[in-house]
């Protein structure tokens, strides 16, 4: 009851009537418990939209895949999703894009005396995966274990999928002997002492790829974003602004505390070192060239599975700022 107070509360400052009826309402599907609300939060409590040409309008979604069906059917105007699901879905005729949100990913996370120094050294070990077999660091990590050491990861490890939670409990109890989680559960083990092995930005740069390639970004049709330029580029501007307030401002950051559910302020500390890390500081063509390498590697080591049969990145996936 207490969580739909807060979200219904939430949705009514975004909604408000002080926004004056000509303003164009843009709807969000958005996780509950989601990053994305630390932004959305700081947009109400600096004021940063209040002289918009739009207002948002909250849709809470209970999972990413509820989020990406809100899209499609049209519940909703954006999501936050990645950029492989986009280019799949206009491989098939849909027309979604992509802007980037953050490009902070993933973490392979040991205890602190494991004697996991490097991927090689997970052959015969328990690895706990979330995200299930097509999740990307994953993928990537199978990538450079093969391009490394010839090493068939797949094969030669005991695989245990599961939820993020899940995960981090089986890894505290010694159930399993390292985890590939996505980056604020790590953040959150990182702050009780466990190890960070690599990430998803340093599995990509041994594989050749120095760009910062967003992993996360806001999805919305691309013919409705066109009909609506100005709005779209506002509130993207808009949610920038709000990230760097979050990194700059001490003040800002201790306003949206209560949203990550956390107490303590190593795990706090650790949680927006990693979030501002993420921070998109360039987004042009080399990181889209990038991207598309990307999308080679996880093709070729999914078979297809992730990305669908298409055999490049689809034109038109990405959105850019003039």
């Amino acid at each position: 009851m207490k969580l739909k107070v807060i979200l219904f509360t939430f949705t009514l400052l975004l909604s408000s009537n002080v926004f004056s009826a000509e303003k164009t309402t843009l709807r969000l599907g958005v996780l509950a418990f989601g990053t994305v609300n630390w932004e959305l939060t700081t947009l109400v409590n600096q004021k940063l939209i209040e002289n918009a040409g739009f207002q948002l309008d909250i849709h809470p979604v209970a999972n990413p895949q509820a989020g990406k069906i809100a899209l499609q059917s049209g519940a909703v105007d954006i999501i936050v999703s990645d950029w492989i699901w986009v280019s799949r879905l206009r491989s098939t005729g849909s027309d979604f894009s992509f802007f980037p949100y953050s490009t902070t990913s993933g973490a392979l996370v040991v205890p602190k005396d494991s004697t996991i120094k490097s991927v090689k050294d997970l052959q015969n070990k328990k690895l706990g995966i979330a995200g299930g077999e097509l999740d990307k660091n994953w993928l990537l990590l199978q990538t450079l274990a093969q391009q490394q050491y010839q090493l068939d990861l797949n094969s030669s490890v005991e695989k245990v999928y599961g939820a993020p939670p899940l995960l981090n409990q089986q890894l505290l109890r010694g159930r399993v002997d390292a985890i590939i989680n996505y980056w604020h559960f790590a953040a959150k083990l990182e702050a009780k002492g466990y190890k960070q092995l690599i990430n998803g930005k340093q599995i990509l740069h041994a594989l050749g790829i120095k760009e910062e390639v967003p992993t996360l970004g806001y999805v919305f049709n691309r013919s409705w974003g066109e009909q609506n330029k100005n709005i779209v580029n506002a509130f993207l501007k808009s949610t920038q602004q709000a990230k760097n307030l979050l990194c700059e401002s001490d003040k800002a950051w201790q306003q949206i505390i209560p949203l990550t559910k956390t107490k303590d302020t190593a795990t706090q500390n650790i949680l927006r070192d990693r979030y501002c890390a993420g921070r998109i500081k360039q987004w042009g063509d080399n990181e889209q060239q990038a991207a598309a390498k990307i999308y080679t590697l996880l093709r070729t080591m999914s078979n297809n599975k992730l990305t669908g049969n298409s055999k490049t990145l689809q034109p038109g996936t990405f959105w850019t700022i003039d």
